[in-house]
Parts: C-alpha cells; structure tokens; sequence
C-alpha cells in the first residue's frame, strides 16, 4: 500500500478521462452552485496534483478565458434582444434595423430573465472550457502522444499540438518577463506590453518552425504504400465512425432529442470507427520504449471523472430543476445533495492519487548514485 502513493507522474489518458467526466457534468446543467463546485474542484485537484512542467502553467490562462466568456455571454444579451421576459431592469434605446434584418434587434429593453440565462449559458460553457484546460495542465502532451494508437498517431500529432498552444504561451511569456527583469526592464504592465508581446510571437513562431522541421525529418504526413481502394475505404469508414460518435454524443447530452439517436447511433458509431482505426492501423508500424502502463491510480482518476458524470445523468430525470433552474419565475437556484455530492467525487484524485513526481528527481539520483 505504500508504494501506491509513491510519487510519480499519472497516465495522461487518465486526467483526460478525468476532465471530459468534469466537462459532461457541466454541460448537463446550468445551476450556477453546481457550476461553480465544478470550477473549484478542477481548480483544487490542479493545484494539488500539477507539477512544475511548462503546461502546468496554463491553467490561469483558462481561468481568464472562461471569465471573459461569461462576460462576451452577458454582453450579447444585452446588445441582441435581451428583453424576453416580465421583469424589466434597464430599457435602452433600440436602435432600428432594416426589414431584411427581421428578428434581430440591437438593444432596447433588457430583462432580468434574459440577462440570467446569458449569465447561466456562459458560465456553462466557461466550466466546460476550464474542465479542458485543467486536464491540459495536468496531462503530459508527449506522454499523451505516445501513448495514441497507430491509426491515430499523426491526427493526434495535430490534436496535442493545438491544446499545448495555451502552455507553449504561458512558457513563453515567463521566459521573455524573466529575461526583462534580468535586463532591469519596467514591470509597469501597460508599458511593458509592447516589450513582451512581440517577443513571444517571434517564440512561437520559431519553436513553431522548429516542431514543423522536426515532423518532416521524421516522416510526419506520408501517405504510405496503401492502395487507392484501401486507403478510401479506411476514411470512409473512419468520417461515418465519427460522424456517428458525434451524432450520438449530442443526442445524448441533449435531453429533448430521440432516444433512438443517443445510445444506438452512438454505439454504431464506435464500431464503425473502431474498424476504421484498425485498417488504418494496419499501415503503420510503431514501437514503444516503455510503454505506459495503468495502474491503480489511474484507475481512481478515471472512475471519479465518469463517476461525476453518471451522477449527474442520473440526478437530471429525478429532479430536473435543480440541474437547470427555471427562468420563469425568478428565485434563487436550489440544490440539493445529490448532485452536489456526485460533483464533490471529482476531487478524490487530489487526495487518492500519488503525487506528481518532483522536478529534477531522476538527475538527484543519478548523482547520488
């Protein structure tokens, strides 16, 4: 049992499993509490289980990023009809529009029903946004490149390389802010905007070319010996397979959609792209030094993120105006203990789980050995 909680870096596929679960149960309801116990607890297992690695760094930056989403929310519906509903709070000019632009108003009178649901939808898809971002700071993207299959092997290339944008910032801006207080530069942040903000362009521009050179001399986009009919047969039956996934995900998380297309298109889809994975698996030829194994604690962090998410699907038909309180008739969001509770099981990784390794281990042994 002590050797469990030995420090050690978890799978990454784990935090991911992890955060989609956080991510699923955020986008089943629109109570700002449940929300909010959402944010917090991605935050807290952040904090306790990140490490020192450069996209660890990247978390406040989803922070900003899921404030300044609640806001743009906000702010649309006061600019684009904000007035469905009884209690009026502020009454603007309405500017008129064209008779081609009918059903579009720019603002006028803004109602208390219209503004919560902005506020309610926004922080919904914040949530969401930061759950994302809370796996990107807690996963390794090139452990999570080496683990992905070969069909999906240059795909997923793509795919980590997009998320760690956040991260490949967040290192950037440290370094160029370290390099000016070694020079004696103004920490006045207007002054110094212009100073730091051209610098970390052209360092992501160049750690871009550099990871463009680095793909190409190892073989990154060749199409391979694979026949014409193969290759088109693979991609039709990988576009159906995700078309599916995609179908039925939505007819899943959307309540008011046949059942007909959640569970059985979802999994049709899943077969269909599994067979598809496996026939373009079949051209690449991959091996692995040190494959990462799951254990018993990545199997923790796993079951609590699809826990906060069962919980959540089970709680929505029991009582549905707790998950999405009612803009109808204005009152404070209630809760209550079962959702609450089912969200409050995602933070069992910060206390279950070892600790990430600490930074400069491995060289600390070498040495004393």
């Amino acid at each position: 049992m002590t050797s469990y909680f030995l420090p050690r870096d978890l799978h990454p596929a784990a935090w991911w499993v992890w955060a989609l679960g956080l991510a699923v149960a955020a986008a089943r309801t629109t109570n700002p509490w449940l929300l909010l116990t959402i944010v917090a607890v991605a935050g807290y297992v952040v904090v306790a289980r990140r490490t020192e690695a450069p996209w660890a760094l990247a978390f406040r930056l989803y922070l900003y990023l899921g404030v300044l989403i609640v806001a743009v929310r906000v702010f649309f519906r006061l600019v684009f009809g904000g007035g469905e509903g009884a209690t009026i709070i502020l009454r603007l000019p309405e500017i008129p529009l064209p008779a081609w632009a009918a059903g579009i108003r720019l603002f006028g009178d803004v109602s208390a029903e219209s503004l919560l649901g902005g506020l309610y939808d926004g922080m919904r898809l914040a949530a969401m946004v930061i759950c994302l971002g809370a796996a990107n700071a807690l996963a390794n993207p090139k452990r999570l490149l080496k683990a992905m299959p070969p069909a999906l092997y240059e795909v997923g290339t793509a795919v980590i390389v997009a998320l760690s944008v956040f991260p490949q910032l967040a290192e950037s801006v440290l370094r160029v802010r370290r390099a000016r207080k070694l020079r004696g530069g103004s920490g006045k942040k207007m002054t110094a905007l212009h100073a730091v903000l051209i610098p970390v362009l052209e360092d992501a521009l160049s750690r871009s070319l550099q990871l463009a050179a680095s793909m190409d001399s190892r073989g990154y986009g060749r199409a391979g010996t694979l026949e014409a009919r193969a290759r088109l047969l693979t991609g039709t039956l990988m576009i159906v397979g995700l078309l599916g996934v995609c179908v039925g995900v939505y007819a899943t998380l959307d309540g008011s959609t046949p059942r007909i297309l959640a569970a059985p298109v979802l999994s049709a889809g899943v077969l269909i792209g599994l067979a598809g994975f496996w026939a373009a698996g079949r051209r690449v030829q991959r091996t692995r030094y040190q494959p990462d194994r799951w254990h018993p604690g990545e199997l923790v962090v796993a079951a609590s993120g699809i826990a906060v998410a069962g919980v959540l699907f089970a709680t929505s038909s029991v009582n549905p105006m707790d998950l999405n309180p009612s803009l109808l008739n204005l009152s404070w969001p209630s809760l209550s203990w079962g959702p609450l509770f089912g969200v409050l099981a995602g933070v069992v990784p910060a206390f279950l789980t070892p600790a990430p390794e600490p930074p400069y281990a491995a060289l600390e042994e070498e040495v004393r050995t």
